[in-house]
């Protein structure tokens, strides 16, 4: 199942046909070169290797002139992208495999080095799902993080937001795997299935998806067909 890489532009809101009011995520997506080609045969398994935006190239400098400043693209992703015919080295490349439907033999399209995806793959009404990394809060306690009760309020208690006991003292006498415990909150990729895409603007290359989608403003983010 073919999907494209985009930039989450934010969420507003559009009206359907019956004037229902609709919320929807507004993913922007360029057309996406595919830069390489993993056959079943080679690897067991089908897929594609796309790339979103553009790097900057290093200069050819001349003695005594000064580098220029900011992150430059490696020199092993530049000679990648110009296999590709790329003039620059994109600034994501992410691989979406083909056949990975589950339960399903669905018919995988053939596609080279060369091609690009665009916004086109997808139709208004079709189920899609979107992988994205959830905005980072830092660290947490367990009040925020895992969405605790705490204690009382009242009655002397003077622990409102804290654990209290985090283990058994005589048996097992540890604290067991997975306890929910204080810790670094968000930042973690998170995949949202069952989303419907409500409309499509291929001359902006936009998508308009029904429902949140993880990640911040001008976050990447990966849109897959759902099967």
């Amino acid at each position: 199942m073919i999907g494209i890489i985009g930039k989450k532009l934010g969420m507003t809101q559009i009206f359907n046909e019956a004037g229902q009011q609709i919320p929807v995520t507004v993913v922007e997506a360029t057309p996406n070169p595919v830069t390489k080609v993993t056959t079943k045969e080679a690897a067991g398994f089908a897929a594609v290797e796309l790339g979103y935006g553009a790097q900057k190239a290093r200069r050819a400098s001349k003695k005594g002139e000064r580098e220029p400043r900011g992150v430059r693209a490696p020199q092993a992703e530049v000679g990648h992208a110009l296999k590709a015919g790329l003039q620059a080295a994109p600034r994501v490349l992410k691989s979406v495999r083909l056949d990975d439907a589950p339960g399903k033999n669905p018919e995988v399209p053939a596609y080279s080095v060369g091609d690009v995806i665009t916004v086109g793959i997808f139709a208004p009404g079709e189920m899609v799902k979107v992988t994205g990394t959830s905005k980072g809060r830092g660290f947490q306690g367990i009040v925020k993080r895992h969405s605790a009760g705490g204690g009382p309020n009242t009655h002397g208690n003077t622990k409102h937001r804290r654990p209290g006991s985090v283990g058994p003292g005589t048996d097992p006498s540890r604290v067991i795997k997975g306890k929910r415990m204080p810790g670094h909150f968000g930042a973690e990729r998170h995949t949202q299935i069952n989303l419907r895409v409500e409309k499509i603007d291929a001359d902006r290359h936009l998508l308009y998806l029904r429902g949140a989608v993880a990640g911040p403003k001008n976050g990447i983010v990966l849109v897959r067909k759902q099967g």
